[in-house]
C-alpha cells in the first residue's frame, strides 16, 4: 500500500482542507485517529473523499477531532506531488428566508393515471425534541400547531401509561408527513431524540418526508460539530424568531404542501 499522510492535528468542524495535486491520479481522503490506525493495519475504515478528479480539492472536515489527510496512490502508476493547507470554515448565517418561498418541499404521489393521490398519513408534523427543551419549545409549539389545524404527533398527546414507547414513535415516524425536529444540546445528547433524527433522515432521503430543523440555543459551529448535513437545512432559530412565528411559518407550508 502506497500513501502519503498530513497529520491534522485536532481541528474543528466546517474547517475546509485544501489539497493541490500534480502528476498521475489519486485518491484524497480524511479519516479521524481511530479510521486512520484501520486504514494503515488493512482493516475496514469510515473516511470523506474518493478519487481526485481534479486539482486542487477542497474537503471539509466533518466534527470536531484529531484528523488526518490521506494521499493514496491506489496501485496507479507514475508520481503525484501534493501540497495542502487549511482554509478557514466558510461558516453561511441561517438561512433566513420564508419556507414557504422553497418549491416542491414534498412531492405528491399520483396513481396509475397520472392523478395526485390523497394523502392518507395520520399525522401532518411529527415533533422531535429532547425533555430539557419541553416547556420553553415543544410544548407551545405542539399547542399552536394543533390549534391552527394540524394533525401533530407530539409525546403528550399520544403516549399513554403502558404503552410501548418504540412502537409509538415508529407508529409516529411512519405516519407523519413532516418531521420537525428541535435541535438543542441537550437533544445531541440524548438516546430517545437521536433514534427519532435516525427514523426522520431515513424518510427524507426516501423522499416521503421533510425534515424542519429549529435551532434552540446552539450555534452553527455546535450544529456542525455533530451534524453538518443537519447545519445545512433551512431552519429556523428560537433566537430569532418566537414559537409563534415558527409555528405560524409552519402552519403555512403544511397546509400549501400537496
Amino acid at each position: 500500500m502506497k500513501f502519503s499522510y498530513y497529520d491534522l492535528g485536532n481541528r474543528s468542524g466546517g474547517e475546509i482542507v485544501e489539497v493541490t495535486l500534480s502528476g498521475n491520479a489519486a485518491n484524497v481522503f480524511l479519516a479521524d485517529s481511530s479510521n486512520f490506525s484501520s486504514y494503515k493495519a488493512g482493516r475496514r475504515y469510515t473516511y470523506f473523499g474518493g478519487h481526485a478528479k481534479r486539482s486542487p480539492v477542497r474537503l471539509q472536515i466533518p466534527r470536531a477531532g484529531h484528523w488526518y489527510l490521506v494521499i493514496d496512490f491506489g496501485g496507479y502508476g507514475g508520481s503525484v506531488r501534493h501540497s495542502m493547507r487549511m482554509l478557514p470554515g466558510a461558516l453561511q448565517p441561517l438561512r433566513d428566508i420564508p419556507l414557504s418561498s422553497v418549491p416542491s418541499l414534498v412531492q405528491p404521489q399520483h396513481d396509475e393515471m397520472g392523478t395526485p393521490a390523497p394523502d392518507e398519513r395520520d399525522f401532518d408534523v411529527f415533533i422531535s425534541h429532547a425533555s430539557e427543551d419541553k416547556d420553553e419549545v415543544a410544548r407551545p409549539l405542539a399547542e399552536a400547531l394543533q390549534s391552527g389545524g394540524l394533525r401533530v404527533w407530539y409525546d403528550e398527546f399520544e403516549l399513554r401509561i403502558g404503552d410501548s414507547l418504540r412502537r409509538k414513535i415508529d407508529k409516529g415516524l411512519a405516519h407523519s408527513r413532516f418531521g420537525v425536529v428541535i435541535l438543542s444540546k441537550s437533544f445531541f445528547e440524548k438516546g430517545w431524540p437521536n433514534y427519532e433524527l435516525d427514523g426522520l433522515v431515513t424518510r427524507v432521503v426516501s423522499g416521503e418526508q421533510v425534515i424542519l430543523p429549529i435551532w434552540h440555543n446552539i450555534t452553527k459551529q455546535e450544529l456542525i460539530n455533530y451534524s453538518p448535513s443537519l447545519a445545512d437545512k433551512l431552519a429556523r432559530s428560537t433566537g430569532t424568531h418566537t414559537v409563534e412565528e415558527i409555528s405560524v411559518e409552519i402552519i403555512d407550508v403544511i397546509k400549501n404542501t400537496t
